[in-house]
């Protein structure tokens, strides 16, 4: 790009910033009425003070151009001939010269279109987003938009995953985890406290967590609250972490079972949520004006023209990573390919085997009488298929915050599973290496099927209460 100059201008500026400047051009423009109003009537004394303040705050925006862009930027060198016109005009003034009106100002105007037009043509905008993921496993939600984001030149993209904590049975917050460690290393990681979203303001601030206290099983240091957040940035945008099955905006039993995530923390703070299809985008509106209502808050929460613009269902970024991994680009570990290789080289048939939270709070001990059902069954057929169980990640923390009583029962289940070695158990931050080296799911209906269903494999969904008599 060049500049008015006819120089090569690589340089840019922070979105707010320009638009600072945008604004003070328009006080500007607006004084220049109030000098000429000033000057009419003989009120030398307030057009005095007026160009004063005019001329304070040309050098005020000067500084900040010559700051970001260096002091032989093209519109610095506007601002300093607009100030040097201000200066002979005010010592015109003083001096009680003969002036003419119309002349002057209409020279002081030109010089400020001069500065309006070099600001809008010269001066190039650099976006600032961050993106706070709190789960490595979920970054798949954000992942494909910090892609397009940093692949931009004229945008900084910065990753800052946030800590979590769990939480206690009374609700109280409990151990805090950090996953910064486990993103994938081709994404660059900035830590959460030497990022300061106060002093760093970012045009845009990505999240994935809707919560948060409104969550039983954990919690986003709460300093990350959406509601928090919205103070630091222009541009909250929530992309929930999971994907449902496409539910048609007339079916209200289907609809009664998902509504609970249209009204949250995540919905309501945020300046733009994305969701996975148009279907959905119908949804989350109606069930978000539905709940606003219900709740007695009235203004944009339950405007619709509002929400259509605040609601995009322009896709979830995890169909993109599902659609973008390849079997052949997947790093498998030495111990998971002792349990998928057959004697002879080739590969057993895998079986990603996925069990969610909702299914052990729905049937609590049934499920674990299941799940140690579907073990005996394939662990009988190992030679031939190769299980990978993959538990939904938070699910040991479900069952110590929300099920204690069977918390012993559960990490026996998994110890016995990990020892036995005829299995795989996955608990890794890479749900995608999973999805991209089976053949077929069997579990739950969880968020994880309408993810899979993007393979053309296979899906079997188990029923809790087939297997368990055998208990």
């Amino acid at each position: 790009m060049e500049d008015s100059a006819g120089t090569v201008n690589n340089k840019s500026m922070r979105k707010s910033q320009k638009k600072q400047i945008e604004n003070n051009l328009n006080l500007l423009d607006r004084a220049h009425g109030a000098i000429k109003k000033a000057l009419e009537t003989k009120n030398t004394e307030i057009a005095l003070t007026l160009l004063e303040q005019t001329q304070d705050l040309a050098i005020q925006m000067g500084g900040m151009i010559e700051e970001a862009l260096g002091e032989d930027f093209a519109t610095v060198g506007i601002l300093e001939s607009y100030c040097e016109q201000i200066y002979q005009t005010y010592e015109m003034i003083r001096q009680q010269q003969v002036l003419n009106i119309n002349k002057t100002c209409k020279s002081l105007q030109k010089e400020l279109i001069r500065i309006e037009n070099s600001v809008k043509n010269d001066i190039h905008v650099r976006t600032t987003v961050v993106f706070l993921p709190y789960k490595a496993s979920m970054w798949d939600s954000l992942e494909s938009v910090w892609k397009a984001m940093d692949a931009d030149p004229d945008c900084d993209a910065y990753v800052v995953p946030i800590p979590y904590y769990d939480k206690k049975p009374n609700g109280s917050l409990g151990q805090m985890h950090y996953e910064g460690n486990e993103f994938p290393k081709y994404v660059p990681i900035t830590r959460y406290d030497e990022y300061s979203l106060d002093a760093r303001r970012p045009d845009v601030i990505y999240i994935h967590n809707p919560y948060d206290e409104c969550n039983h099983v954990t919690s986003v240091h709460p300093a990350f609250y959406a509601k928090e957040l919205r103070k630091y940035t222009d541009k909250l945008v929530y992309i929930p972490y999971f994907v449902l099955d496409e539910i048609q905006p007339d079916n209200q039993a289907a609809i009664d079972d998902m509504k609970g995530f249209c009204f949250l923390p995540g919905t309501i703070y945020a300046d733009q949520v994305i969701v996975q299809s148009e279907n959905m985008r119908q949804i989350y509106i109606n069930e978000y004006i539905k709940a606003a209502k219900e709740m007695g808050l009235g203004g944009e929460h339950i405007d619709r023209r509002f929400l259509e613009s605040k609601f995009l269902g322009l896709g979830s970024p995890k169909f993109d990573k599902v659609r973008n991994t390849r079997k052949e680009d997947l790093e498998i570990p030495a111990e998971w390919l002792k349990i998928i290789e057959k004697p002879d080289g080739s590969w057993k048939k895998v079986i990603l085997y996925n069990t969610s939270i909702s299914s052990l709070l729905r049937h609590n001990e049934k499920m674990l009488v299941k799940m140690k059902s579907v073990f005996r069954t394939f662990k009988e057929k190992k030679n031939e298929v190769a299980l990978l169980w993959r538990p939904h990640p938070l699910i040991r923390a479900t069952v110590e915050s929300m099920r204690p009583e069977f918390k012993a029962e559960y990490d026996k289940l998994v110890e016995e599973y990990r020892e036995e070695g005829w299995g795989i158990y996955d608990d890794t931050a890479d749900m995608n290496r999973a999805i991209g080296i089976s053949d077929a799911y069997y579990g739950d209906p969880s968020s994880l099927v309408p993810l899979y269903q993007k393979t053309e494999r296979p899906i079997m969904i188990q029923n809790v209460e087939v297997g368990v008599s055998g208990q």
